[in-house]
């Protein structure tokens, strides 16, 4: 049975396909596109449909409405790559992503734009599902978290250059970054040439008990995890411009480098982050990674002026690197081969799920402690995570000698 799998397992690694990893690399910065493209024009687009009722929250929902329709349909897209395979859904995916993306330079009201956020939801949960999947197929062990590693540093960068770039386009006009959605379209040609359907043996496993109680219990954490992290962090792109805001920092373009330099800061981590898993193990890159994060939050609730922003900014980031690729590589090592789809459909889901549910949590509590508050509170909740994940951590390394011993 490994034999069969070794060529798959190994040959990521080898030249001939440079241009299949790059591209897979590519797809995955439109998931972090998806929504960080458009975070800077948020106050823009609230203040043009003034007029219209309940806009300050249906204008956050211009950028998290996309994450209800991956929740809805990341499951399906999961289920349909396992029986149908991960090219032909990884294309229809890019080719809705632009089209449904674009629609917003058209949209001439608050239902139209959440239309066609819509069905930008319903391609990411395609194109996200199938890159995590056939990462789960192509690669194995620890070339599988440097691969994760890899993946998470692009998204960082892509994280950056997008957010940037939407802040520089927002300055001329708020319909200026949806423009930015077609790249998709440019990356159809290159799954067309380099994306093959893996070989894959259905119906075995690769790992004993890989779809026994144990691995579901593994695989229920990581979901739970995805969802705390994606609450905790969407409290910056959907907060943060107008935190900034009240600070009196009302420039697009300075809200979208301080929302973008956590995502350059988790690159940077997120290439360090096979060496990390391998010394702390899964359980202990998740308590150091929110025991990060929690410490950002806190600093970004005491924060009084833009570098002390930028600074609890890249302390989030530095937790975001470990995290992204830690969650994904922890579901596929989990996950049988015949389940990656739809493990990596459910892990979609619920990563995206925090992402829907972020601003509800949010508003509310602004509206009642206000900014600072809301981002100690935040702090606290995932410091209290971090503390239970390191102490599962060290209580899982002490029984590893404990068991040799005997």
């Amino acid at each position: 049975m490994n034999a069969q799998l070794r060529p798959i397992d190994t040959a990521p690694a080898r030249q001939p396909h440079r241009g299949r990893n790059i591209t897979l690399l590519l797809a995955a910065t439109l998931t972090i596109m998806s929504g960080a493209t458009i975070a800077p024009s948020l106050p823009a687009i609230e203040a043009h449909f003034a007029g219209s009722d309940n806009v300050e929250i249906l204008t956050r929902l211009v950028l998290t409405l996309p994450a209800l329709f991956i929740v809805i349909c990341a499951p399906f897209a999961g289920g349909l790559a396992d029986r149908f395979g991960r090219r032909p859904l990884l294309m229809a995916g890019a080719l809705l992503y632009g089209i449904g993306g674009m629609s917003g330079l058209l949209a001439d009201s608050l239902a139209g734009l959440l239309i066609g956020r819509a069905a930008l939801g319903i391609a990411v949960a395609g194109v996200m599902t199938t890159v995590t999947a056939l990462v789960g197929d192509y690669f194995t062990g620890p070339a599988r978290d440097r691969f994760m590693g890899l993946q998470a540093a692009f998204v960082g960068i892509g994280g950056l250059v997008f957010l940037t770039g939407g802040g520089l386009l927002a300055e001329l006009h708020w319909r200026a970054p949806f423009a930015v959605y077609g790249l998709s379209l440019l990356l159809i040609p290159a799954m067309l040439a380099f994306i093959k359907e893996p070989n894959l043996a259905r119906g075995t496993t690769v790992l004993a008990g890989a779809v026994g109680t144990t691995a579901w219990l593994a695989i229920a954490a990581v979901y739970f995890a995805s969802v705390l992290n994606s609450v905790a962090y969407y409290l910056i792109p959907t907060q943060l411009p107008f935190y900034l805001n009240a600070m009196g920092i009302g420039s697009p373009t300075l809200a979208g480098f301080a929302i973008g330099l956590g995502n350059v800061v988790s690159a940077g981590v997120s290439l360090f982050y096979a060496p990390l898993r391998a010394r702390l193990g899964v359980t202990g890159v998740f308590g150091l990674a929110f025991g990060l994060m929690a410490t950002g939050y806190a600093l970004l609730g005491l924060a009084g002026s833009l570098p002390a922003v930028l600074t609890a900014a890249s302390v989030v980031g530095l937790g975001l690197g470990m995290m992204m690729p830690n969650i994904a590589a922890a579901a596929m090592t989990a996950a049988a081969p015949e389940m990656r789809g739809r493990v990596a459909g459910g892990m979609t889901a619920s990563v995206f799920a925090g992402h829907f549910i972020s601003p509800f949590v949010s508003q509310p509590m602004i509206a009642t402690f206000g900014f600072e508050q809301t981002y100690l509170y935040a702090g606290a909740a995932v410091g209290a995570v971090a503390i239970i994940a390191a102490g599962i951590a060290v209580f899982q390394a002490a029984r590893v000698p404990a068991a040799v011993s005997h």
